[in-house]
């Protein structure tokens, strides 16, 4: 591993602290910021969106609060990342949860960007 790639992996482990924290604390600005402009989400129902959709989504609030996320895996592919990793949350009801997700990252002129995500919930 480069020099450059330990700086891309850090720089990629703390974007993803800080997606998982902008969604369970609502941060629009962050997610306005950090998405690339032809970015897609599918939801956890399957639904696909794009970048207007998913900060509108956003700044309503999870239904889940208390987000984190556990085994994260950072695939370094020169100009290109996935990030895969398990999630833990409280429900609506109370009851706890999980699931996983894959954000895929494109290192843009401007900085990493999140060009894709999904999401799933068990």
């Amino acid at each position: 591993m480069t020099n450059g790639d330990a700086r891309h992996l850090v720089t990629l482990q703390d974007l993803n602290r800080e997606f998982v924290r902008s969604v369970d604390q609502a941060d629009v600005q962050w997610f306005d910021r950090n998405l690339s402009q032809d970015f897609f989400n599918t939801n956890p129902d399957g639904t696909l969106i794009d970048r207007a959709a998913f900060l509108a989504q956003i700044g309503r609030g999870s239904p889940v609060k208390g987000l984190r996320e556990h085994d994260v895996k950072i695939r370094l592919l020169g100009d290109f990342a996935i990030i895969h990793a398990r999630t833990s949350f409280t429900r609506a009801d109370g009851t706890p949860g999980g699931g996983w997700y894959t954000d895929d990252w494109r290192l843009e002129a401007e900085g990493w960007r999140c060009v894709s995500a999904h999401v799933s919930r068990s």
